[in-house]
């Protein structure tokens, strides 16, 4: 089975992070690989993984680094596939790398998540796929589904707690 998505971070120090990610391509069902890489220590290979990742038959790339934030950046620069983009917080509450991942330049496009939220880069990922993969959208579908059934318990959970005004 090939990988589809590649989550690549820029230090193995990322893997709390990045294991969100995972576990939710895990849960969809997408074959995905995971690679530590970095921009400034590793140049070299982040360009031979960046210009041969189409050509391995990836789809999706999810990126993460901290503090100058520069390997989403440098891999989208390498590559026509989608870069999804995580700041990881290391410095300055990841707003350093929030920055450094969200202003690309015109031309190098690079989707970015929120600080830390791996997740949300993963559901991004299923979304790119699900457009030319059936099965996938069906499975994100009630994934969705899901999201909504626990917000409607949720709401009618809260209607058992009591309190002297309230009024539902």
């Amino acid at each position: 089975m090939k990988p589809l998505v590649s989550i690549i971070m820029g230090s193995t120090s990322d893997l709390p992070v990045l294991s969100k990610a995972a576990d939710f391509l895990e849960k969809m069902e997408v074959p995905f690989e995971m690679n530590a890489l970095s921009a400034h220590r590793t140049p070299h290979e982040v360009e031979e993984f960046a210009t041969g990742a189409q050509a391995r038959g990836l789809k999706v790339i999810i990126a993460a680094a901290g503090m100058a934030a520069a390997l989403p950046g440098v891999i989208a620069a390498m590559t026509p596939l989608p870069v999804i983009g995580i700041p990881i917080n290391s410095t300055l509450s990841g707003t350093d790398a929030l920055l450094s991942i969200v202003q690309m330049p015109p031309g190098i496009s690079v989707a970015t998540v929120g600080i830390n939220a791996a997740m949300n880069a993963a559901v991004m990922a299923v979304q790119i796929l699900s457009l030319s993969d059936e099965a996938l959208a069906k499975r994100f579908d009630a994934y969705r589904e899901s999201l909504k059934e626990k917000i409607v318990k949720a709401n009618k959970d809260l209607t058992e707690i009591k309190y002297n005004f309230k009024t539902n």
